[in-house]
């Protein structure tokens, strides 16, 4: 069985989805808020039964492993590396699709940071090194869950261990783990004696280490305090938020991200319960940040250790947050501590300090307002040049006028002024996040006879010993809109290759089950191929429409109403070809083409006829 099938099967989907959405119950299925357009109803479907999803509105749907794609911005690979651990399946590596370069990477990242999780807990020469976390106060707990770890005091230690793994040097090399010599063509460990920190992706890969020197190694290590995992294929550090994997649901949950600057900041907050909280690792917020935050909430107070209204300023992130509209808040902690000694010393107090965090645009009115005699023309200036291009950044208008007449009324001068002085310093919007792309955006409105047409075919998979009757009674002709006529074609054809292998001796049609066929859709690669995306697409959401429409209905009930739609949709097909007929008819009148006048005269009759039979 392939992996992909393993997780499909140990996980459900509706259990996947509510780490992400507040799913209500809707019959036999769920219902949400589709979290990919603005809408003001749910028209997000989940089913169950048949482990799929659909929105009505922007027409997104599918699997597990779609959803997960689609709501982490991944690939298919990373989705299953993703899944795979919640479903208790092991990756075979051998799949052709896990032999990249890229998931060879993260497969040297991950030994790594089990090695040297392995070499804190269990090696004699670790000893200094747990002493130093437990003087930091972390449980035992909080370092198996943040996997912290030690790397031996050797030149090839790691390096040894993943070429026994049957990595070659140069995979090794690429994932940032070991380093070249300059005098020879050797190659030797990066991280040596430290206390390593694993940064993970969005997803809970180990993409790089933080490693920190131990602390008998201090006097003696050249190479700086910290170090860290040079820019690889898996690590790009502007896109990365230290503890994001472990903190997203719980900022989903409260509607706010907490982002202070050192890893032990962020791992104190956790393990003191604060679960929203991320660590910028000591750069700048970017704007790729800025945005994989924008998933979660549009709310982020900032814990930076910043003196001055001005280095938070100059800090491009907030820039970019500010232009995406997004809330910021200012955690001051008390006495100028590190939100890591204010936890260790009083948890209270940092909780106060969140409850109490200032707005952004709050923050840098109060500390360039703060001492300044504003009675001088030139205090009046230095505050405007700097108040003004941080309020033009805003991107909500509403917001910027507020804090212009904020700014008027605390300088004493008019309004008009600064609105002069704030023209052409006005910020570009900022790009939309991909999930942010669609706002209610209506799907091209349908006719009724389309309508009809996906009404039969939903009644078809709710009730697929219908199937017999609708294949008896209706053409493909009689169906409307390209997309529902090849889904219907393709059910006849399943049906004509399925009959003979299940019908019974008194005849009675084959049983169509929703999975196998769409199976077969999926694996059907011959000549009569018509299972594309958007066939299987409109499979999904015509089995919610079934659900939607005919819940807790009889069998008979269905079929009564199966024969309505069938004599409508013979009586619209019949109109049409009575409409080109009588179109023919008046060329053929032009034309004083007689025989072909008298053979479309006794056509039309006949379908008048008929069309007379279905009026009865």
């Amino acid at each position: 069985m392939k992996s992909s099938e393993e997780i499909k099967q140990k996980l459900d989907i509706v259990d996947v989805i509510r780490e992400y959405l507040p799913l209500k119950p809707a019959g036999m299925n769920f219902r949400a808020k589709c979290p990919f357009h603005r809408e003001k109803t749910p028209s997000f479907m989940v089913s169950p039964d048949k482990q799929i999803w659909h929105c009505f509105g922007c027409q997104k749907g599918g699997d597990i492993f779609s959803f997960i794609q689609e709501i982490e911005g991944i690939d298919f690979v990373e989705a299953l590396r993703m899944l795979a651990p919640k479903a208790g399946v092991t990756l075979r590596r051998q799949d052709p699709k896990l032999a990249s370069q890229r998931n060879r990477m993260l497969d040297i990242l991950e030994m790594s940071r089990k090695y040297f999780h392995h070499n804190l807990i269990n090696s004699p020469t670790a000893a200094k090194a747990r002493e130093y976390l437990k003087e930091r106060s972390l449980s035992e707990e909080t370092i198996e869950e943040w996997q912290i770890g030690y790397s031996s005091d050797s030149w090839d230690a790691a390096i040894t261990l993943l070429k026994s793994k049957g990595f070659k040097e140069n995979e090794i090399l690429l994932s940032g783990m070991i380093v070249k010599s300059q005098n020879s063509s050797r190659f030797y460990d990066r991280f040596r004696a430290r206390i390593m920190f694993p940064i993970n992706d969005i997803n809970g890969n180990t993409v790089a280490f933080s490693a920190r020197v131990s602390p008998e190694k201090e006097a003696e290590e050249k190479m700086g305090k910290y170090i860290n995992s040079p820019a690889t294929q898996v690590y790009d550090k502007s896109k990365i938020l230290f503890g994001l994997d472990k903190a997203k649901m719980n900022i989903k949950k409260e509607d706010l991200a907490i982002i202070v600057e050192g890893q032990m900041d962020a791992i104190s907050a956790h393990q003191a319960g604060f679960k929203n909280v991320v660590a910028s690792s000591g750069t700048a917020l970017t704007a790729d940040q800025i945005q994989i935050l924008k998933r979660y909430t549009l709310n982020i107070a900032i814990a930076f250790d910043m003196d001055e209204a001005g280095a938070m300023a100059a800090d491009r992130g907030i820039r970019e947050a500010m232009r995406a509209e997004m809330n910021i808040k200012v955690i001051e902690v008390p006495q100028g501590k590190d939100p890591d000694d204010c936890i260790r010393e009083d948890p209270a107090i940092w909780q106060e300090a969140v409850k109490s965090a200032k707005p952004m645009m709050q923050y840098y009115f109060d500390q360039t307002l703060k001492d300044k005699d504003l009675s001088q023309v030139e205090n009046k200036r230095s505050v405007s040049q700097f108040l003004l291009p941080i309020i033009a950044q805003l991107g909500n208008r509403i917001e910027q006028d507020f804090w212009l007449k904020a700014l008027a009324e605390a300088l004493a001068v008019k309004e008009e002024i600064l609105r002069e002085a704030i023209q052409g310093q006005q910020a570009p919007k900022a790009p939309k996040a991909a999930n942010e792309e669609v706002v209610d955006r209506p799907a091209k409105a349908k006719n009724r006879d389309e309508k009809m047409s996906e009404l039969i075919l939903a009644l078809i998979l709710k009730f697929p010993e219908l199937l017999n009757y609708v294949i008896n009674n209706i053409r493909l002709e009689h169906i409307q809109g390209s997309h529902s006529q090849g889904l219907y074609k393709s059910l006849i054809n399943y049906y004509n290759i399925i009959r003979p292998n299940t019908e019974d001796v008194s005849g009675s049609l084959p049983i169509l089950a929703y999975s196998n066929f769409k199976n077969w859709l999926i694996s059907n690669d011959g000549p009569e191929n018509t299972a594309n995306t958007d066939q299987l697409r409109l499979l999904d959401q015509l089995v919610f429409l079934g659900d939607r429409e005919y819940t807790d209905i009889s069998s008979d009930l269905a079929k009564n109403e199966l024969i309505k739609i069938v004599l409508f949709l013979k009586k619209v097909n019949l109109l049409k070809q009575m409409k080109n007929i009588e179109r023919l008819i008046a060329k053929a009148e032009q034309e004083s083409n007689s025989n072909e006048l008298n053979s479309l005269m006794e056509e039309l009759k006949i379908l008048s006829e008929e069309m007379q039979e279905y009026g009865n």
